[in-house]
């Protein structure tokens, strides 16, 4: 299954200043079979894997000193092959459970810069805690679950993909018909690759909903390793607040009541820490950088994948896929999911949202997003554009705004006199991407 994540390892190997490049994102999310591509197809199958979970006893290597000559030379005769720098692709595969390997990423850069080495690994920010990250000398990319182009890709929808990462347009009514429709299956299938493949393969919700719980149990038996730094039972309380808040701010103090406040925000990191969650804190408009005005105490959240949040929420599927309005189903959460979904896996790795200050005010936009240095906000919507107060309302206050986008089922529009652009959702991945 093609991925765009490729591209980004083109560039990677062909850059001018290029470092050793960690890979980070949650489990599943095609990490390693990506990279395994990538080596096949850009070093005609010259890649060489060290795998740190499979032989936990090749560890020893990394102990003696960091010298990546020596390192090299041991891991030659461990794999029987040669590693040729500048020709092969050397690959650290669940790197985390190495500590003094992520460590000697350092010494590669300095001293064997022409090696193309890639380590990736899940759980990686736990192993960095403890200890010295080289900072400045590796790359960091992080990787998201298939965004719905990559599901158009693979599941065989090649030329209907391509209308997404072009410029917006009126699209005939069949193929806005078909995109619709592609996306309804989208919000149930999610886009960890291995239920795409089920999907492709078998066309059954079923058998994907199987994988998805297995999926989230194989999250879930993660937490025993977090075990050092919080209890196992307040894990899977933020795992289940997250699922069931999506849209609606979060308290620590609301994620379970059987912990205390302190103990619920220790949980909820853990889980920011593993990229299970993401966090999208209440922002505002008036100045860059929005990270700059985050609110503490407000914020929402999202699950790392809307399939998986799905799960958590043990709906009636057969019930919420047969509505004809996608932005209704499970009272907006699944569009609003998919939404900051596409524009997390677009790049936008720090979402945001607006929360009016004001005392009583219940005013908010979904998201706000930053392109050429402004200030953008998005809102997901089924009512028409007087029905947008919130929207209208901080296009009022911060008359610096110059645009708000409203994401729905409608086609394609702009109300220049209200500096709105409508956009049919499934053009959400692009609205971080395109200038419009």
């Amino acid at each position: 299954m093609d991925r765009l994540f490729l591209k980004k390892l083109e560039d990677w190997k062909t850059s001018a200043n290029r470092k050793p490049l960690i890979v980070r994102g949650a489990r599943q999310v095609g990490k390693t079979f990506t990279i395994k591509e990538f080596g096949k197809k850009s070093f005609q199958g010259k890649i060489h894997i060290v795998d740190f979970e499979k032989h936990p006893d090749w560890f020893g290597i990394f102990e003696i000193n960091l010298d990546p000559v020596r390192i090299l030379g041991e891991l030659e005769i461990l794999l029987n092959t040669k590693i040729t720098p500048g020709e092969d692709l050397l690959f650290f595969d669940e790197i985390q459970a190495s500590p003094r390997a992520i460590m000697s990423l350092r010494y590669f850069y300095e001293e064997l810069p022409a090696l193309h080495l890639i380590a990736a690994g899940s759980l990686l920010e736990f192993a960095l805690k403890d200890i010295s990250f080289p900072v400045g000398r590796v790359h960091l990319l992080n990787m998201a679950p298939m965004n719905f182009y990559e599901f158009l890709l693979a599941t065989g929808r090649d030329k209907a993909a391509e209308f997404l990462l072009a410029e917006p347009a009126v699209l005939p009514d069949t193929v806005h018909a078909l995109l619709i429709e592609s996306l309804r299956q989208y919000m149930f299938v999610g886009g960890m690759p291995e239920c795409v493949e089920v999907w492709r393969n078998t066309q059954s919700l079923v058998d994907v909903f199987e994988i998805q719980s297995d999926l989230v149990e194989t999250y879930r038996q993660d937490f025993s390793k977090y075990a050092p730094y919080t209890d196992k039972r307040s894990l899977n309380h933020a795992l289940s607040t997250v699922a069931k808040s999506v849209g609606h701010q979060i308290k620590y103090t609301n994620i379970s009541d059987e912990f205390t406040g302190p103990t619920n925000k220790k949980a909820f990191d853990l889980l920011l820490l593993a990229r299970v969650v993401h966090k999208i804190g209440a922002a505002s408009v008036a100045s860059l950088p929005l990270g700059a005005s985050v609110s503490e105490r407000k914020f929402k959240a999202l699950l790392v994948d809307i399939g998986l949040m799905r799960t958590l929420n043990d709906l009636p599927a057969n019930i919420e896929y047969s509505k004809n309005d996608l932005l209704q189903m499970y009272n907006g959460a699944l569009a609003e999911h998919f939404a900051g979904q596409e524009l997390i896996s677009s790049g936008a790795e720090n979402l945001y949202y607006w929360s009016r200050d004001a005392k009583s005010s219940s005013a908010e936009v979904d998201y706000l997003i930053v392109k050429n240095s402004k200030i953008y906000p998005v809102e997901i919507k089924s009512g028409a554009a007087g029905k947008l107060r919130s929207m209208h309302l901080l296009l009022q206050e911060y008359p610096h705004i110059e645009q708000g986008y409203v994401l729905s089922l409608a086609p394609f529009g702009k109300l220049p006199e209200q500096k709105l652009t409508f956009l049919p959702l499934y053009y959400a991945f692009n609205l971080a991407e395109k200038s419009f």
